[in-house]
């Protein structure tokens, strides 16, 4: 079997490089990430992680791996932020607050799909103005979910965590190898 990662994300081949996972090939999916009107954080991403595992090309040993993380306080949907003044208002909202990190992850052969879903709970501590500054000042909230990266700078504002840590970085190890064997990659 050829693994292919369905993903741009330099952190997901990162972490598989963690347990030794290394695609054959990184083909990043091309769909519309656009929440719809009402659509849960959770079966947010699920129908991303899904739809871009259907949306690669495979050959007849060819699996995909595929998957989406979000940032959600509450119902709210937290992607990534367009710009400094959206990052800042992420923060903001999440400063003082737990709130959840949620990865959906799907692996899909030509005749097989499976996703799961992982949830990590994170608590940010209140944020100062020269803490908030800084953060915003270093860049390192761009192209992140909510605008922050634990993996980074933000270990500082973050006390705590209930759950998988690779998860909140983007890819929760355990599940995703678990998943993977089930198509015999090892």
């Amino acid at each position: 079997m050829r693994l292919i990662l369905g993903s741009a994300s330099p952190r997901r081949l990162d972490l598989l490089a963690q347990i030794s996972i290394v695609p054959a090939e990184v083909r990043p999916a091309d769909i519309d990430e656009t929440p719809f009107k009402d659509e849960t954080p959770r079966a947010y991403v699920r129908r991303l992680a899904v739809a871009k595992a259907q949306a690669i090309t495979l050959g007849a040993d060819d699996v995909v791996l595929c998957a989406d993380t979000t940032v959600a306080v509450g119902r709210r949907i937290m992607e990534k932020p367009q710009d400094r003044a959206e990052a800042e208002k992420f923060l903001t909202l999440l400063s003082g607050r737990r709130h959840q990190v949620i990865t959906a992850v799907a692996v899909r052969s030509n005749d097989r799909l499976i996703s799961r879903d992982v949830m990590t709970r994170v608590g940010f501590k209140r944020i100062s103005k020269a803490e908030m500054t800084a953060y915003l000042d270093s860049g390192e909230w761009q192209g992140k979910a909510g605008g922050y990266g634990i993996q980074g700078l933000a270990a500082a504002l973050i006390p705590s965590i209930n759950g998988s840590y690779s998860n909140v970085v983007g890819l929760p190890l355990a599940e995703t190898a678990a998943m993977l064997s089930g198509f015999g990659i090892r």
